[in-house]
């Protein structure tokens, strides 16, 4: 009942305080909304705490600071159309040990996680803590920022998901380098538990073998996947993660409705 409460505030906070709000600009833009906002005032700020409260996304060790940065970066890529299939957000947060769950598949039209799963890194981004990421073919390594899921496919890892990188300098080669997501022996909970880490991939972000099918259905064709770690240099210098877009009030408004 609470968190009902607080939805409906925030709601209705959105709705009526629009002229308080500096960050504000109203104007008719290409796609016919009459207001904008910025996704660096306190009107995203407001919703992005409370998507993190209903989902209790808290509950599922998932940083509010890294789920901020996520969504940021899904708004602008679905106000610039590049994604398909806008209903789910996937996130990876390097900052945990391997031997943590640290991916999400976060349903935004039902307001729930469906999956929090183990996940491996580069076999040369590090051992049990990712630290270090590249762009350059035949790396071995992870690379950082935002992806956009492509389609599934049946290759050397078997069934495993396409993933197109959209930053230069950060992930932009993943498609040439063959940068999938895919199904692994060496990720289960088992390995975590006994090794406290699982094993590594050639880059790739790579998941159990008994989640992995149902994980690449449900994120392909267009998803925002965003692969996070506190790495000064790509915090500093992502476009998509520094934008400082105006997008229409009513993204903002759809996601607590």
């Amino acid at each position: 009942m609470a968190r009902r409460f607080f939805l409906i505030f925030v709601s209705t906070f959105l709705f009526i305080g629009l002229n308080s709000f500096h960050s504000v600009t109203r104007s008719i833009n290409d796609f016919g909304y009459v207001v904008s906002v910025s996704m660096d005032g306190d009107d995203f700020n407001t919703v992005s705490e409370a998507l993190f409260e209903e989902i209790s996304l808290k509950d599922q060790q998932l940083s509010k600071t890294v789920f901020k940065k996520a969504l940021k970066g899904y708004l602008f890529l679905k106000y610039t159309n590049e994604l398909s299939n806008d209903q789910f957000l996937t996130i990876l947060d390097f900052s945990k040990p391997s031997s943590e769950k640290r991916l999400w598949v976060i349903d935004l039209n039902g307001k729930q996680i469906v999956f929090n799963e183990l996940v491996a890194h580069g076999k040369y981004s590090g051992d049990k803590f990712a630290k270090s990421f590249s762009n350059t073919p035949q790396s071995k390594k992870s690379s950082l920022g935002f992806y956009v899921t492509g389609s599934p496919y049946n290759g050397k890892h078997r069934y495993s998901l396409k993933l197109n990188g959209l930053e230069p300098g950060f992930n932009s080669n993943a498609f040439a380098r063959g940068i999938v997501m895919h199904g692994a022996n060496y990720v289960s909970e088992e390995i975590a538990e006994a090794q406290q880490s699982v094993g590594r991939s050639y880059g790739c972000p790579a998941v159990g073998q008994d989640v992995n099918k149902d994980i690449v259905d449900l994120i392909q064709g267009g998803s925002c996947m965003f692969i996070y770690h506190p790495q000064t240099y790509y915090n500093g210098k992502s476009k998509i993660l520094n934008n400082n877009q105006f997008i229409p009030l009513e993204l903002l408004k759809a996601l607590i409705e």
